[in-house]
């Protein structure tokens, strides 16, 4: 597997230093380099990550605050030249937490333990079945049937999936959400958002660049997804 990496570092040095590190090493994929929060949350915005490393002594938000503030969070490698902040780095569910100066053995160390991290946890031939019209599920130690037709939409949760229904209640699951988008027939579902597939067919509403469901639940279109979304408006709606 290909781990997509972001790496955050208000030091140049540093940043182009896990930079190299991360391009030399054949099962990690350098998507995006920040030099503060700032950049990286308008990053993960639209873009997927599966592991950060963040630096914690950054101006205007830290990286320990950074991390505790997001909602769908990649896995982290904190990256630091203070140990004193090994024991919260931890407590955010950190993967590890290396001291600068970082060679490249101890980097090694720290990414491989996320390879197999990855390995163990993201396992999906076992979670996920699907045939023409239905999905197979585990959800709460059982094996669930979806028929696609009552799907809504679906949710990303971090590791998991919540699968809202039309007429029953969501159904959650340790399955990534670029995982079920692969097997979901694409005349009917469309990613519209790093967090969100939606049901083509049960789209009724459209409104300031919103899918409206139940004039409650408001589903945003990232700005990555908006030419593919437009394509299917301009096909289906009279605009």
């Amino acid at each position: 597997m290909i781990i997509k990496c972001l790496a955050i570092d208000d030091e140049p040095l540093a940043l182009q230093q896990i930079s190299s590190y991360i391009d030399k090493t054949p099962f990690l994929e350098s998507v995006a380099l920040c030099h503060s929060a700032f950049e990286a949350i308008s990053y993960l915005t639209n873009n997927e990550v599966d592991l950060m490393f963040v630096d914690i002594n950054m101006p205007d938000i830290n990286g320990m605050d950074f991390v505790k503030s997001l909602v769908n969070k990649p896995q982290i490698i904190f990256t630091t030249a203070y140990s004193e902040y090994a024991i919260e780095g931890f407590k955010v569910d950190a993967l590890d937490y290396i001291l600068k100066p970082i060679s490249y053995a101890i980097f090694l160390k720290a990414v491989t333990k996320a390879k197999t991290w990855f390995e163990l946890n993201l396992k999906q031939p076992e979670t996920l079945q699907t045939t023409q019209d239905c999905l197979f599920v585990k959800s709460d130690y059982k094996l669930v049937k979806i028929l696609l037709s009552e799907i809504k939409y679906i949710e990303s949760a971090n590791e998991y999936i919540q699968i809202n229904l039309i007429n029953d209640k969501p159904i959650t699951t340790l399955i990534r959400l670029k995982v079920i988008e692969e097997q979901l027939p694409k005349d009917k579902f469309m990613r519209v958002h790093r967090s969100f597939i939606v049901n083509l067919d049960r789209v009724k509403v459209i409104e300031r660049n919103r899918i409206v469901f139940d004039q409650k639940i408001y589903i945003p279109i990232g700005d990555q997804y908006k030419e593919n979304f437009q394509h299917f408006v301009e096909k289906t709606f009279l605009v």
